[in-house]
């Protein structure tokens, strides 16, 4: 069926309208929230969050071809309120997540990497995560942030350049992008 009637369908109240649209992009929010938070249980608990969330504010979605872009932004807002939560906490161990890793993923390159990420602010790591990770215009990106395109264009060159500037002095993995 294709997606602005399932839209439509569920905007009116049908549940499996509902469940078949979000069934459709739960392991985009799940990747999304996980490359924000970082943590399994985080992640889950947001895809939670954001079912909850569409589900209660589906009829004040305007476009339902725009159905994925909102269920995205709406995924961005509640993984950095996750953030923003958890900033709060003080962990016991700093270094206990990177104790339980997992063993056969390279963890100096995931550390390099995640360290590279931190040195972004918030909208400039929503862009490149949206551009990179999840392969959405320039054009979806500035709707998705609420943005002038002119603005995520900027957001994403700055951020780039961020990178590039950092990569020198993260790990040792060469010595220019």
């Amino acid at each position: 069926m294709k997606l602005e009637r399932l839209v439509k369908k569920a905007q009116k109240g049908n549940d499996k309208a509902y469940l078949t649209l979000f069934q459709r992009y739960e392991e985009d929010i799940y990747r999304m929230a996980y490359v924000y938070v970082k943590n399994q249980d985080d992640a889950l608990d947001i895809v939670q969050e954001v079912a909850y969330q569409s589900f209660k504010k589906i009829g004040t979605l305007k476009n339902p071809e725009y159905f994925k872009t909102w269920l995205m932004k709406i995924t961005i807002n509640c993984s950095l309120n996750v953030i923003n939560k958890n900033k709060k906490v003080i962990p016991l161990y700093p270094d206990f997540e990177v104790l339980i890793g997992s063993e056969n993923q390279d963890i100096a390159l995931s550390l390099s990497l995640d360290e590279l990420m931190n040195t972004l602010q918030e909208d400039e790591k929503s862009v490149v995560l949206l551009k990179y990770y999840d392969d959405r215009t320039l054009k979806e990106i500035a709707e998705i942030l609420d943005m002038p395109l002119g603005t995520a264009k900027s957001v994403l060159y700055r951020a780039l350049d961020k990178l590039r500037q950092n990569i020198k002095g993260v790990g040792n993995y060469g010595k220019s992008v």
